[in-house]
């Protein structure tokens, strides 16, 4: 007899469907083969399902059994396919009858008991039950959580293979579980502890910080040990303003499918994506890949921020690979089986020395670099990627008075206020638009919204020209020029926002030329 279930297989951060095909009483010895291209975790789920229906009162497998995972070419991962293949088993053996469970899509892992554990991707399987057509999805308790944030799909939450055929014979009755649409609401934007208030001195350096946040712009930090450049790349996303719905699925369905739980992880919920890869973290593990491609550290921070500690001392060839989806916001992954394609839409911040010792034009510490030196490290920043970070600040070395003060810096509460005013002025631009944030304006949009009398034109002109500007940081000085501007309420871009969105430039001369 074959039975037939409906699961599915991860592809980056979206879901293919997969059928679980069951075929018991073949000719030959007892035995069970998996085919379907499954790895190693799917080839182990025979153990797994045979023990769980064992210890759950089932019998086994009396014959030879052929278990297949379509489509053959798909490659297969992960124990999500426990359950169905258990489900599909009790099915063909007609320990269970047969209905209409081909309306369901189940995933699921099974313990030797027959308890069932939490996979990835939940939300990612209900968003594809949902274009199916399916009347439901069933999962275990954890995941049926994240995936009930699916609106238009009921979801069952399946705690045992018990539990599992009861549903499916109608013997258990079983509610959907609730969409949570309230936990979307309100929620501190900040990290516990966390505040701009920490950061003594710094004016300039803060003015920037909330300019890049405003406009979801690249930032670079240039300063010597101990300026502060990490304590405050470590409070920009909570002065951000809280994620929409919309970039909230977004985030939590990147993080499903890299497996962290967002049913228990609370900071999913009420703060944005920050991540701070160390400077030795390959290109797979920065970008996203590996043989079923899934999410890396660009990903993981999409609609957060992504800091780079050290900038020069990553290898080249993984900030190289930043350069697309810094332009795109997304990031193409081929491989011989197909491509993936992954959001990754962060606001990149970065740090670095000004040179190798980290003290070249600090008053209080003495270089020892030579000018040799000093060139090679900061040519380890490619010019292409410097043109698309934003704004680039110095952030010089604390006094001692400085130090000592006790004043408290201003609060991220403050900051964050301007700066969700600034960002309701780009919404209400951008309205009807796939555009939020003045850093992802168009070609179009920029000349829409970004119109200058003929003296700013000529006094930006005379900047690209002294600065040896891109036609890339043309564009860019504009987009910041015009968040200047929603931070300071005004309708058109004016000579002092021009000029302030020049000066985060000039680092440009000053360093890399």
């Amino acid at each position: 007899m074959l039975a037939t279930i409906t699961s599915a297989a991860l592809l980056g951060v979206d879901a293919e469907r997969v059928q679980v095909e069951v075929s018991v009483n073949e000719i030959g010895d007892p035995k069970l083969c998996l085919v379907g291209l499954p790895d190693a975790a799917v080839k182990e789920s025979g153990n797994r399902v045979l023990s769980a229906l064992g210890s759950s009162g089932y019998y086994g497998l009396r014959t030879r059994t052929t278990i297949n995972l379509a489509p053959g070419d798909l490659r297969k991962q992960g124990p999500i396919y426990d359950l169905p293949i258990a489900i599909a088993i009790l099915l063909a053996t007609g320990q269970l009858r047969s209905g209409d469970f081909g309306d369901y899509l189940i995933a699921g892992e099974l313990s030797l008991t027959g308890a069932t554990r939490p996979v990835r991707g939940a939300l990612a399987m209900a968003r594809l039950a949902r274009k199916l057509g399916k009347r439901g999805v069933m999962l275990p308790p954890l995941s049926a959580e994240e995936a009930a944030l699916v609106e238009g799909i009921p979801v069952f939450s399946v705690d045992s293979l018990d539990s599992a055929y009861g549903f499916l014979a109608g013997e258990l009755p079983l509610l959907p579980v609730a969409f949570e649409a309230p936990r979307f609401r309100g929620g501190p934007a900040a990290s516990p502890g966390l505040d701009f208030a920490d950061i003594k001195g710094q004016p300039a350096l803060r003015r920037a910080v909330e300019v890049a946040a405003a406009g979801r712009h690249n930032l670079l930090m240039i300063g010597p040990p101990g300026s502060g450049k990490s304590m405050v790349a470590k409070r920009i996303a909570g002065i951000m303003p809280a994620p929409t719905v919309d970039e909230r699925l977004e985030i939590l369905g990147v993080h499903s499918a890299a497996g962290r739980s967002i049913a228990e992880d609370e900071t999913l919920w009420t703060s944005r994506p920050y991540r701070s890869p160390h400077h030795t973290v390959s290109d797979v593990a920065l970008l996203g890949g590996g043989a079923i491609p899934g999410p890396g550290e660009i990903s993981l921070a999409h609609h957060g921020v992504l800091f780079l500690d050290e900038l020069p001392e990553f290898k080249r060839g993984a900030l190289e690979v930043l350069r697309q989806p810094l332009e795109d916001g997304q990031v193409t992954i081929s491989r011989s089986a197909g491509k993936v394609t992954l959001p990754c839409a962060f606001m990149l911040v970065a740090a670095m020395n000004p040179c190798p010792c980290g003290y070249l034009g600090d008053p209080r510490h003495e270089c020892r670099c030579s000018p040799a030196q000093v060139q090679r490290y900061r040519a380890r920043v490619s010019g292409p990627l410097l043109d698309r970070i934003d704004l680039h600040i110095e952030a010089p070395s604390l006094s001692i008075g400085e130090l000592r003060s006790v004043a408290p810096g201003e609060p991220s509460a403050a900051m964050r206020d301007r700066i969700q005013e600034a960002h309701g002025r780009q919404h209400a631009r951008f309205r009807g638009t796939p555009t939020t944030v003045n850093a992802r304006m168009t070609h179009a949009q920029i000349r829409s919204h970004c119109g200058m009398t003929s003296e700013l034109g000529d006094l930006l002109q005379k900047a690209m020209e002294k600065l040896f500007l891109s036609a890339r940081a043309y564009d860019r000085i504009l987009k910041v020029a015009r968040t200047v501007a929603d931070l300071a309420a005004a309708d058109r871009i004016e000579a002092p926002h021009l000029l302030e969105a020049i000066q985060y430039r000039s680092l440009d001369r000053n360093l890399f030329h």
